[in-house]
């Protein structure tokens, strides 16, 4: 596999993507605006399914002469698309500045404007899923948001790794006659099911087709015999999938292309995932070699081919969300390796060829992974880590060793656990069974310390955000302030989750989602849509942020403050006030008297480590809208940017309005002065089942510590240390200060340079300033 390049093709392909500009697109809510005026007196699974079928009858359509794999939701690439039924009202406030905000820019036409506010806004006003939360619990959603930020308020539920095995073997075709079989017996709100899963399959049948006549009538015209015979080819294998289920490799990767091209046009949410690949798509790659109809070096080529695909779709936030979420994290997570149900190693071609094809390419999707457990042989090993010394944030890996146990803690069985896969940046779930809503909510924990500390206010604004209990002043002992820190986050807690009821409930209400619960296991069998519970599997996930920031500041208060009183709980209450102005010595005793977190340091490790388990083991207490667990992670995405936005100065020295730790698990950047095994060291202390939801830690590299198979070596071995001690997740930027702060200064002549953000890659350039700037203050080790 080594002498494996890339194709003029490829580079053909990679080039006409990356050059074509970004607009925001109304095409489809035209569409299904116009579906829900004609059927207005229809159930809502079926005014859905209606709408998404004649989304995929009428969108335009393109395609490339080389391509190999076709398909899109738009004819445009990386189009942002406006979805009215989830959220249209933030859209006609920020249609003009979606050229200009900060992050994420989409360009618009006047004429799309002017259409919206004359046909689409009138007709949603008060019925989107947007409209419908803010009139029903919108007050007391803003009144927790300096707190906590809850997700999947404006677009449908995503983070999902459908059954892409089922797909392949059953294809539209057979899912559709599936349903017809239980439509026989069907009634009431079972019968709509199933006739909304016939609709949809119907539409996708028709995608299909309509893709391999506009090839074939491409073709006609096309002078180049090669690309001609390339058209036909690609059109006869979207004919083939259309009626029957994939029969080769090529038919396979197709099909599983159009099924994920389809979930986002029924949701245009993100974190679609197709999980572990190099399993559900081997049958077809060896028996194509065997067969001697496909080579490793055609079959790289179709793999690349969807990769760019893969880069072609990004999702559309409004401003607010997108600090959150920077730089179209899509999340069409990829995961190579690990252990097959048996518990046995698992590795195959594919594995290496998807790991060539992120070497080739470096862009930012898919989100590849690479699992680890004590058997990863050093092949595959050494194979992940020269992909990660080329620089482009990827892979990123797991540790089975970590995942597994977490998984059956929740009760998921040991088959489904050892066939785990990732949705999004670092979400953890099961293989096409499993609604996880793993991004439900963020809860910032430093704001908890600061209105404990405060007396219930926000530091920035002054506004009581909390009951006052007290401020640090009142305190006797460092006890009484945990104490008092307890009861305002309980508080939160318990309002986090009620909001999360809120939103659970107006999804089942409004999108419900008949294509994908057709591709996730038991939806079908029981008749239910997945919004209703339908998966075998029904958790939420909520993410603690950031629990890097929390240890070092309450260490900061309880050594210096209480334990030697080198700072008075008057100076320390006042600096924080006056973010450290005036108290510039009283900020210096902190940064460099006070351990922090990241150094294997244990009481300041620890301090962090007691209040996530305290969260985990309460919210045990509370069952979601669909019965299911909660659950916690440790991952920011990039809200460790606005939430440290929303946040004043904090003990451990940071200014307000900073930046958090990056990451979920990740030390302060700076602040780790003991190396990278002393910060393995310090993570691994996080328990393991605090992560179910997904944990981060995020490392920084030279590129110059890779240049020797010493440097391999080394590596490898403290991967080997990381699946030992059982952390469940880590990635790397590969990278050097000075490249990111030229790429900054002029990003014109660095338009293809990628960034581990966290969880996931971006384009460096495409970042907010803040964002770019927090990123290269991250530390970077040169040695291990």
């Amino acid at each position: 596999m080594d002498n494996l390049k890339m194709s003029e093709r490829i580079s053909i392909l990679k080039d006409k993507m990356l050059s074509e500009p970004r607009y925001a697109s109304i095409e489809q809510a035209l569409i299904i605006t116009e579906t829900y005026k004609n059927n207005e007196n229809k159930p809502r699974i079926i005014q859905r399914a209606l709408a998404l079928k004649n989304a995929l009858l009428n969108l335009k359509i393109n395609a490339e002469p080389e391509e190999m794999i076709v398909g899109n939701r738009t004819a445009g690439v990386r189009y942002g698309v406006v979805f009215p039924e989830s959220g249209s009202t933030w859209v006609d406030k920020e249609f003009e500045t979606l050229p200009v905000r900060p992050q994420d820019k989409f360009n618009v036409r006047e004429e799309d404007i002017k259409i919206f506010r004359e046909i689409i806004k009138p007709y949603w006003e008060g019925k989107s899923l947007e409209d419908v939360l803010k009139k029903e619990y919108g007050k007391e959603i803003n009144e927790i948001a300096k707190v906590v930020k809850i997700n999947q308020k404006d677009h449908a539920q995503g983070h999902i790794c459908p059954n892409c095995e089922k797909w392949l073997k059953k294809g539209p075709a057979g899912i559709k006659a599936e349903a017809e079989k239980y439509l026989e017996t069907a009634s009431g709100d079972k019968k709509d099911f199933y006739e909304s899963v016939i609709i949809v399959m119907e539409g996708v049948q028709q995608f299909m087709m309509r893709y391999w006549s506009f090839l074939l009538e491409k073709a006609e015209t096309e002078k180049d015999k090669i690309k001609k015979e390339n058209m036909i080819l690609t059109a006869e294998n979207c004919k083939n999938i259309s009626s029957r289920p994939a029969e080769n490799f090529h038919e396979a990767v197709q099909s599983l292309w159009f099924l994920f091209v389809v979930l986002h046009m029924e949701s245009n949410a993100s974190s679609f995932s197709p999980g572990r690949m190099d399993s559900f798509l081997y049958p077809y790659y060896k028996k194509d070699i065997e067969k001697g109809i496909l080579t490793n070096e055609k079959a790289l080529e179709i793999i690349e081919c969807l990769w760019l695909k893969f880069n072609e779709i990004v999702y559309m936030r409004n401003s607010h969300s997108a600090k959150y979420f920077a730089g179209f994290p899509i999340g069409f997570n990829i995961a190579v390796g690990g252990q097959n149900e048996k518990g046995e190693d698992f590795v195959n071609e594919l594995s290496f060829l998807f790991l060539k094809a992120q070497e080739h390419l470096g862009l930012p999707q898919p989100n590849l992974s690479v699992r680890l457990h004590k058997g990863t042989k050093d092949k595959i090993l050494k194979e992940a880590i020269k992909v990660v010394a080329k620089g482009s944030g990827m892979p990123q890996f797991f540790n089975d060793e970590a995942v597994i146990p977490t998984m059956e803690a929740l009760g998921i069985s040991e088959k489904d656990a050892r066939n785990y896969a990732i949705v999004g940046c670092v979400e953890l779930t099961t293989q096409g069974n499993n609604l996880g809503w793993s991004d439900a909510a963020m809860f910032n924990l430093n704001k908890i310390l600061e209105l404990t500390l405060n007396g219930g206010k926000c530091l920035l604004t002054g506004e009581q955000l909390s009951e006052n209990f007290g401020d640090l002043t009142t305190y006797k002992t460092f006890e009484e302030l945990e104490k008092n820190f307890e009861k305002h986050l309980n508080i939160f807690m318990d309002k986090m989750v009620l909001a999360c009821e809120k939103v659970e409930e107006a999804h089942i209400n409004l999108l419900p989602s008949p294509f994908l619960s057709s591709v996730i296991d038991n939806c079908i069998e029981e008749g239910k849509d997945v919004t209703q519970g339908g998966a075998k599997y029904n958790f939420s996930g909520i993410q603690m942020i950031q629990v890097a920031n929390l240890a070092d500041s309450l260490w900061a208060v309880k050594k210096l403050v209480f334990d030697e009183k080198k700072i008075s709980k008057e100076e320390l209450l006042s600096a924080l006030r006056d973010n450290f102005k005036g108290h510039e010595i009283t900020r210096a005793v902190i940064l460099n008297r006070a351990e922090k977190y990241g150094n294997d340091i244990d009481e300041v490790d620890m301090m962090g480590v007691k209040w996530a388990e305290y969260f985990k083991k309460r919210l045990e207490n509370f069952r979601n809208y669909r019965g299911g667990l909660y659950h916690t992670g440790m991952y920011t995405v990039s809200a460790h940017v606005p939430m440290g936005e929303n946040l004043g100065a904090s003990p451990d020295g940071r200014l307000a309005e900073e930046p958090l730790a990056d990451g979920g698990m990740s030390p302060v950047y700076g602040r780790d002065i003991k190396g990278p095994t002393a910060v393995l060291k310090s993570v691994s202390k996080i328990d393991k089942k605090l992560t179910s939801n997904g944990g981060l830690l995020n490392m920084k590299f030279l590129p110059e510590f890779f240049r020797t198979e010493t440097g391999i070596d080394k590596f490898a071995n403290m991967m080997r240390g990381f699946v030992d001690l059982e952390i469940p997740h880590i990635q790397f930027n590969v990278v050097r200060k000075e490249d990111l702060i030229a790429a900054k200064k002029n990003p014109e002549n660095y338009r293809g340079l990628t960034i581990r953000v966290a969880g996931y890659t971006a384009y460096f350039t495409e970042l907010s300033e803040k964002l770019q700037d927090e990123i290269i203050a991250r530390t970077s080790y040169g040695d291990i």
